[in-house]
């Protein structure tokens, strides 16, 4: 299993967090595997074998070219062959930026990128990363083509950004009652906002970016019991976090290490 993650332009550094890349033989043995929320929104290539997503009326087939918007559980995948994909991961206010297409509309499934971006620039676009010979080749095509798109529409919603930087320096561990100094029409203002433009409520958000934090702080293995966890992320007690654990990874912390279908998420999480 090969992951490489890429750092953008600096002209896009503000909307997107990386691009990344992912490549594993097929294996027949191999289980189906569990992503988890962390906040962002994806664009996917998907340029091996087809992957399969599992709902709860059995599965769908993946489109080749896809945003995954954000997810408030976990989801189930699994591939059909070799895989090789090539993905822009966005900060959770960046794709607002490249669709007039409210984000709250793509939570928790995939759209295909023609829907959000336009049909012939979609395709374009397709045919540039599908028929690259590097990386590099397609960091520079998504690139231009993400650059061009900024000089047609206005920037990030500054309150949004504002917001959800301080949500990521506080770990999540800030209410947005307290950001907002317990304004009623200023948080409503802004979960319209955050439906438009990130996908998901404030509330939300904080806690899959609190969770995030603890995840990272699970992996990093530094001795750290799950009380000392729960506590340095900002949770009440120790149930609080395996709480909110369960809800997003439909596991418990315990559980985590020896679970395989968390074996890609680990990976992900370890270099994020």
């Amino acid at each position: 299993m090969q992951y490489e993650v890429y750092q953008p332009h600096p002209d896009l550094s503000a909307l997107v967090k990386c691009y990344w890349t992912l490549e594993v033989p097929y294996d027949p043995a191999t289980t189906r595997q569990r992503i988890v929320p962390d906040g962002c929104i994806e664009l996917f290539f998907i340029l091996g074998d087809d992957v399969k997503r599992y709902t709860t009326e059995g599965f769908i087939i993946q489109p080749k070219a896809m945003v995954l918007g954000q997810i408030t559980e976990p989801f189930f995948i699994e591939p059909m062959g070799d895989v090789h994909t090539f993905a822009v991961r966005f900060y959770p206010y960046g794709f607002a930026n490249f669709t007039s297409i409210p984000l709250a509309e793509l939570a928790n499934r995939e759209t295909p990128i023609d829907v959000l971006l336009g049909a012939e620039p979609a395709a374009s676009l397709t045919k540039k990363i599908t028929e690259a010979g590097s990386t590099q080749e397609r960091i520079e095509a998504v690139e231009a083509f993400f650059l061009q798109k900024l000089g047609e529409q206005a920037l990030v919603d500054q309150i949004v950004k504002a917001t959800i930087d301080t949500m990521l320096q506080s770990k999540g561990g800030m209410p947005v009652a307290e950001m907002l100094k317990t304004d009623i029409s200023k948080r409503r203002q802004l979960e319209r906002k955050f439906a438009r433009l990130v996908g998901i409520s404030p509330k939300q958000l904080g806690k899959v970016i609190r969770l995030q934090a603890a995840l990272k702080m699970l992996l990093q293995q530094k001795g750290e019991t799950m009380t000392d966890i729960a506590y340095e992320n900002n949770y009440f007690d120790q149930a609080h976090f395996n709480k909110d654990f369960k809800e997003f990874t439909g596991t418990s912390p315990r559980e985590f290490f020896g679970d395989k279908t968390l074996a890609l998420s680990s990976l992900i999480y370890r270099k994020d």
